[in-house]
């Protein structure tokens, strides 16, 4: 087995992350944050979400099948993700809207309880972007121009009752488009789940029978690279409101350039197989939107980013808050908190010194992970028979 830089195994999908004591260690070194390891069932009533108990994965397993008249959103996502082009998806939607299924459908959502109204948000998601519509406003008057009323009118309920008008996005997309291939025997926690479990997606972008497609394993990475990328959240709460001065600080900026590693060793793990996968014109047509409109920006490299500023000065402020648009307000909360709280330590990029050669390079390994990400899309949008690299 080889190792990276910084003695963190690159050998396979999630090797090298720090163990959970470790991690704790990490957290514990400066402050502990109440209530880490809590997680509700039902976030409407719970307490403000922590990111270091799961990142910003959901709560619980995402719903594997929807029930009742539910069933019929189901049915339709899943044929929509495999609609051969965007006029047969919408084709799929026209007919919904003529059988009054979709008029039935908008009746029901008061009742959903909020973890099958984010299943019902998935499901909205995939016809979107199927039908070329993910860069809708459902409210918007000029989008009636455009796209099914009916249906449109489905997607405004859905995001009125999950509070989250922008999830037709990767954070959609991917954290709740997946489940274990098997059973687990116990109630382990969400994150650990989707790390050490073989995860199938629930809606698949390729015909049942035949093998995930580039899109498919595109999103099930991105759902372990925020599983893996826990520990990263864990050392943001750790960096907050320190001094660039306190002796905490190097360590664990040191764990954050291993963790960094790490990930980036994940993905280029990942490339292989995806670069192997069927793809089709209609698939990466959907990636292509997403990408138009910033909708694939992975919410681990957000955390990242907002602990070490690099997106603040990349993209400008005004851009950096439109890719955070995609994530549910609690997120985007937490996010402008590590903004603030985080602010001390990204003094150092000003300074000289060990500390500050340290924070650089915390920086550096974060732009090789971005990269290697950006590569992974790449190569999921574009067929290519060469395989990504670790110079990616």
């Amino acid at each position: 087995m080889s190792t990276g830089p910084a003695g963190v195994a690159a050998t396979a999908p999630g090797a090298g992350i720090p163990s959970a004591t470790q991690a704790t260690q990490a957290t514990q070194a400066t402050q502990a944050t109440p209530g880490a390891s809590a997680a509700s069932a039902e976030p409407a009533s719970a307490s403000p979400h922590d990111p270091c108990a799961h990142g910003f994965l959901p709560e619980r397993p995402p719903v594997r099948s929807m029930i009742g008249t539910w069933t019929r959103l189901d049915a339709m996502a899943r044929a929509a993700a495999v609609a051969p082009d965007r006029e047969a998806a919408i084709a799929l939607v026209e007919r919904a809207r003529r059988a009054e299924e979709l008029s039935a459908l908008r009746q029901r959502v008061s009742r959903l309880s909020l973890r099958n109204a984010e299943a019902a948000a998935l499901r909205i998601a995939v016809i979107a972007v199927s039908c070329g519509w993910g860069g809708l406003d459902p409210q918007a008057p000029a989008a009636r121009e455009v796209a099914d009323e009916a249906f449109l009118d489905l997607w405004a309920a859905i995001a009125h009752r999950i509070d989250h008008d922008q999830f037709v996005a990767l954070p959609t997309l991917a954290l709740h488009n997946w489940v274990p291939e098997r059973k687990p025997r116990r109630h382990i926690p969400i994150d650990q789940l989707a790390r050490t479990e073989v995860l199938v997606p629930i809606v698949r972008w390729a015909p049942e029978g035949q093998p995930l497609s580039r899109l498919d394993r595109l999103m099930l990475a991105a759902t372990r690279l925020e599983a893996h990328g826990i520990w990263l959240f864990r050392l943001a709460e750790t960096l907050a409101g320190r001094s660039p001065d306190d002796s905490s600080t190097p360590t664990a900026l040191r764990r954050l350039v291993r963790v960094q590693h790490a990930l980036r060793a994940q993905l280029l793990a990942e490339a292989a197989e995806l670069t192997a996968a069927p793809a089709t014109p209609q698939q990466r047509a959907v990636l292509g939107a997403l990408a138009e409109q910033g909708a694939l920006e992975p919410p681990v490299l957000q955390a990242a980013e907002a602990v070490l500023g690099i997106g603040g000065r990349r993209m400008g402020e005004g851009r950096r808050q439109l890719l955070r648009r995609h994530l549910p307000a609690q997120h985007r909360a937490w996010l402008s908190a590590m903004d603030r709280h985080c602010a001390p330590v990204r003094t150092l990029a000003h300074r000289g010194g060990p500390d500050a050669a340290v924070y650089r390079e915390a920086q550096e390994s974060l732009i090789a992970l971005r990269r290697t990400y950006t590569a992974l899309v790449q190569a999921a949008a574009r067929p290519t028979t060469a395989p990504l690299t670790a110079a990616a």
